[in-house]
Formats: structure tokens, sequence, C-alpha cells
């Protein structure tokens, strides 16, 4: 794309007036607002915890031990969303047998918000991904690949806005390139599209026309790499308006978030949880009045059969 316009064209964006009537200004100040973020990567269709005689992670991770500890997190905090940053499918027998049935399944019954796409959705196909996310009862959230020639053209969204506690939280998604990781005829007439020059736009879009007090990224691009290819701390350092990247595809653990300064200087967080769902990711974000954001915090949660918080 050539620019923001051709951009929000293909998004098949409209901009809207935003009404903010005359409000009294103590109103809207001193009340302090919270939004909890939740993540999970790569769970590679772990539904399953790891049996008690695995060598790295005895008895960790499954489907069951990670709803008991969101549904308590969300019983003591007013506002959460849980996302994943892709790679849901391949990896156990459940892929092998069901094609990813079961792992969208699992994710409706545990309330995620949303997901971006990793690599290993396209394993079964652009007709597979179709089928299977159609069942989702969360969005599908991907920005830099056009889908538009493809069977996935209706089945995706360039991106999401929530909103819980007055905060509006603006959520998109980045797909690392699928030359060298996927077969061509599996994701045939899809168009890779640069991620920085994406982020850049969808950010700018997020923040001056939608109003959103947080950006997020749900990014498949990985967490660093020893090459100059295009990375989660590569994005952050390039790029405005993103306040979290929450990234997938590397398999990295942070036990707690990196911070890096955009071209801006201002502060983004990085997270990434390993993969398997062993870890589920969890951001705390504060504003005071409307728009500042004073904390943010991550923590990585251990998932294993006792399901015992940090």
């Amino acid at each position: 794309m050539n620019s923001r316009r051709t951009f929000l064209k293909w998004v098949g964006l409209s901009s809207a007036m935003v009404a903010t009537g005359n409000v009294p200004l103590m109103a809207k100040s001193a009340r302090e607002r919270e939004i909890t973020i939740l993540h999970t990567n790569d769970t590679h269709s772990h539904l399953e915890p790891f049996p008690l005689t695995h060598k790295q992670y005895p008895g960790m991770g499954g489907v069951a031990a990670r709803k008991k500890i969101i549904d308590q997190i969300r019983r003591e905090s007013t506002a959460t969303l849980l996302f994943d940053a892709g790679d849901i499918f391949q990896g156990t027998p459940y892929f092998n047998f069901f094609l990813g049935e079961p792992e969208i399944m699992a994710m409706n019954n545990l309330g995620y918000d949303g997901a971006t796409m990793g690599n290993h959705e396209f394993d079964g196909g652009m007709d597979n991904i179709h089928k299977q996310f159609s069942k989702a009862q969360f969005p599908l959230i991907c920005t830099n690949y056009n889908f538009t020639n493809t069977v996935l053209s209706n089945i995706t969204k360039p991106y999401q806005v929530y909103v819980h506690n007055n905060i509006r939280v603006g959520v998109f998604g980045l797909g690392v390139e699928l030359e060298g990781l996927v077969m061509k005829e599996l994701c045939e007439g899809v168009i890779y599209m640069d991620p920085i020059q994406t982020a850049n736009e969808m950010s700018s879009f997020l923040k001056n026309e939608e109003k959103c007090d947080l950006i997020i990224v749900l990014s498949h691009l990985g967490y660093k790499y020893k090459s100059n290819k295009v990375s989660d701390i590569h994005l952050a350092e390039n790029t405005n308006n993103i306040d979290i990247i929450i990234g997938g595809h590397t398999h990295t653990f942070l036990d707690h978030a990196d911070i890096r300064r955009n071209l801006s200087g201002q502060e983004v967080l990085i997270n990434q949880v390993g993969w398997a769902g062993i870890n589920l990711g969890k951001i705390n974000v504060k504003f005071t009045g409307k728009k500042r954001k004073i904390s943010s915090e991550s923590h990585s949660v251990i998932v294993d059969k006792k399901s015992i918080l940090f």
C-alpha cells in the first residue's frame, strides 16, 4: 500500500463523528479505572496437561486448569479481556484427527475475546481455517494479511474495539511472513503487507479516529532475532501509539514484560508466555481521568493441576 488512504480503503473503514457533549470536566476526572488483559500464545493444540512424568513440564498446562484461573481472575476484576497471539493449531493428535475444532470449542468455553493468526493455522489449508473459525465466538483479527481474493475475506477482521470501565481498547493483529513457513498451496492468494507500515497506519487510526485509550497488538512476529527480521522489539521501537504488544511465534518465556521506547520515546510493553498453554499472561493497566495511563504490570501464571495463582 502506498498511502494511509489506500490502507483504510482496503480494511473498509470509515471515519465517524464523535459527540463529546458539554460534560463538566469534574465529572470525568479523578476516578481511577483499571482493566486486566489476559493472554496466551502458541498453545499448539495442547488441550490436556503434560503427563506427570514429563521431564520439563510435569502436569502443567491444560485448558481445564487455565479456565479455573481465568474464572478466578474475572471474579476479582471488573474488566477483563482474554486474547491469543496465534498458533492455536498443530502439535497434538487433537489437531491431526479433528483439524482444530476442539481447540476452537475450548476457546469458546474459556471466553476468549479475540485472537490473531499464526503460521500453523494454515496447516490444514484456508478452507479449514474458514470452517473452524466460523465456529468461533470471538473475532479472528488479522491486519497485515490481505485476504481479499481468498475464502477468508469474510472470516477475519482488521481490528476490534472493546469498551470496559469506560476504557476504549483497540486491538489489531500482525502475522509473520508466510513465505518459507507455509507451503504456497496452503496460503495461495494471501498478500503479506509490511508489519511496521501497517502497524503505524492502524495504530494512528485507532488513536485518532476510534479515540482508543489503549492500543494492543496481537503479534505473531516473534520476540527477537539475531537477524534483521521484523520482531516485536523492532515493532515497538519503530512505531507510535502502540501501548502493548502481546507476542507469539518464538515460544519465548518472559517472566515479566519487556519495556521498550517507541519513536516518540513512549513506553511500549511487550509480553510473551512461552508455549503449550503452560503460562497465562496477565497485564493490569490503570488510568486516571479519561486517557492517562498511570501503571501497568505483567505476570506469568503457571497453569498446573493445582491451579495456584501467583
